[in-house]
């Protein structure tokens, strides 16, 4: 089962990626709430050097709530994380998918809400 959706946007500096991406994750109703900068962090703490790779975690505030009502416990493996990677020839934007994520958990509530959400995240990174 792959833990990822996937998709390489070619041509593309990791700035206009960034930028399409938080546009197309606003318009399906997810929020930005954290980001990591990798390639800084690297750099700073260990003094080494490689490609863009920047880490932001989405979240959309109505599914969490209905994700922390069955499993308060979730919160641990929230937000859904969205990572923007330097590769050859483009950007590639790979975004959590939260039924492979949230599979350890046995709650078929859970696993409906984790189905849509990753229903929502796929339609986003398609519309990048």
């Amino acid at each position: 089962m792959s833990y990822t959706i996937d998709r390489t946007i070619g041509g593309a500096s990791l700035d206009d990626v960034d930028e399409r991406t938080r546009q197309a994750l606003s318009d399906a109703g997810f929020g930005v709430l954290t980001e990591i900068d990798v390639r800084a962090t690297m750099k700073k703490k260990l003094d080494r050097d490689m490609a863009g790779y920047r880490i932001l975690g989405a979240c959309n505030p109505k599914m969490a709530w209905e994700a922390l009502g069955l499993e308060p416990r979730v919160g641990a493996m929230l937000p859904c994380n969205v990572i923007l990677r330097e590769v050859d020839g483009g950007v590639e934007v790979s975004a959590v998918d939260p039924v492979a994520s949230m599979s350890a958990i046995d709650n078929p509530d859970l696993k409906r809400v984790a189905g849509d959400v990753r229903d929502m995240l796929a339609d986003a990174v398609a519309k990048i």
